[in-house]
């Protein structure tokens, strides 16, 4: 069966292993806060989980990302006071 468009539910945000491990420990609480930032927004979106690998965090959602989740989900990892945000690469699809 062949599908138009992207089938990518998965957003990497690179970055240091300090700032996987200071995500990694609060990961349901930030899957909270991710998807309150999207239902602001009313997007018909949500953060399924958080896992993380050598290079960084990946954000699985239910649905198809588009542009405007990924730039919902940026300003979040921006706004997180805990993490060092020299060491966090914009996020992209997977």
């Amino acid at each position: 069966m062949a599908t138009k468009g992207s089938l990518r539910k998965q957003v990497i945000v690179s970055m240091s292993l300090n700032n996987i491990n200071r995500i990694m420990t609060k990961s349901n609480e930030h899957i909270i806060n991710i998807n309150r930032s999207l239902k602001k927004i009313k997007f018909n979106i949500s953060v399924d989980y958080i896992w993380s690998d050598n290079w960084g965090i990946v954000i699985t959602t239910n649905r198809i990302i588009a542009k405007l989740d990924i730039k919902v989900i940026e300003k979040y990892m921006k706004d997180l006071n805990n993490i060092n945000l020299v060491e966090v690469i914009n996020p992209r699809l997977l």
